[in-house]
């Protein structure tokens, strides 16, 4: 099981020395540097609660400056911070994107709901304050969860199947000052391997990585936003504020 959001405060301050300084050239896929696309503007780009690597490789491979943080180490080689995120939010980020962990909060688990409300309430703590971080641009994914009716509805629905992986699996996104994702590759399938995967100690992990596609999309389409414009206004309606 994902170690609880509610002990992140234990974990004390991460290290701030392996926050890489703005970079001007990016890796590519294999290895080295590249030069940035001409008249492309790069942003500093923090990846919230992912220890894949996954989406933090696809910003890299656009030539953005991305971290990934979470309490587990990363799974590939790559800037990474093990640590509480929260205490990096003022870091002076153009970007964040963020996957808080959903134990306690996706619908699929409803029939628990009742017996841990002080998890919840924690979860829902923490996903309020990666969306009140002073960053200008910030996308927020879960699968379906009560994150829609206990803070704000969600701006965006995705399947795999929309970016090419033969597969369907709800993907929630709540964002900011950001335009939702477009579509890059529909194909047949709508085969829900997630929710067939057997049980195992890394069933979590299997499921809550990010497929290539959508990351692919995140860094593509978000990473030019601060050159096409933002997406629509972002209204914040989170109660008890």
């Amino acid at each position: 099981m994902r170690p609880n959001v509610a002990s992140e405060k234990s974990v004390g301050r991460p290290n701030r020395e392996l926050v890489p300084p703005t970079m001007s050239w990016a890796r590519g896929k294999n290895g080295g540097t590249r030069a940035p696309y001409k008249g492309q503007i790069y942003m500093r780009v923090l990846i919230a609660c992912e220890f894949s690597g996954v989406v933090r490789d696809a910003f890299i491979e656009k030539g953005h400056d991305a971290v990934s943080c979470d309490l587990l180490p990363s799974e590939s080689p790559g800037p990474h911070i093990v640590g509480d995120v929260r205490e990096l939010l003022d870091n002076r980020w153009d970007l964040m994107v963020a996957h808080p962990p959903c134990t306690h909060l996706a619908v699929s688990g409803a029939r628990w709901f009742s017996e841990k409300a002080a998890e919840q309430a924690a979860a829902l703590d923490f996903v309020r304050c990666l969306m009140l971080a002073p960053i200008p641009r910030i996308a927020i994914e879960n699968p379906v969860s009560i994150i829609s009716s206990k803070l704000r509805k969600t701006d965006q629905v995705v399947h795999p199947w929309q970016f090419g992986h033969g597969e369907t699996k709800a993907t929630c996104l709540w964002l900011k000052s950001l335009p939702p994702l477009i579509p890059t590759d529909l194909v047949a399938g709508r085969f829900p391997r997630s929710h067939r995967l057997p049980p195992s100690p890394d069933r979590w992990k299997i499921r809550s990585r990010t497929y290539s596609g959508i990351a692919e999309a995140m860094a593509e389409q978000w990473g030019r936003s601060m050159e096409i414009g933002t997406g629509a206004p972002y209204q914040l309606r989170l109660s008890g504020l």
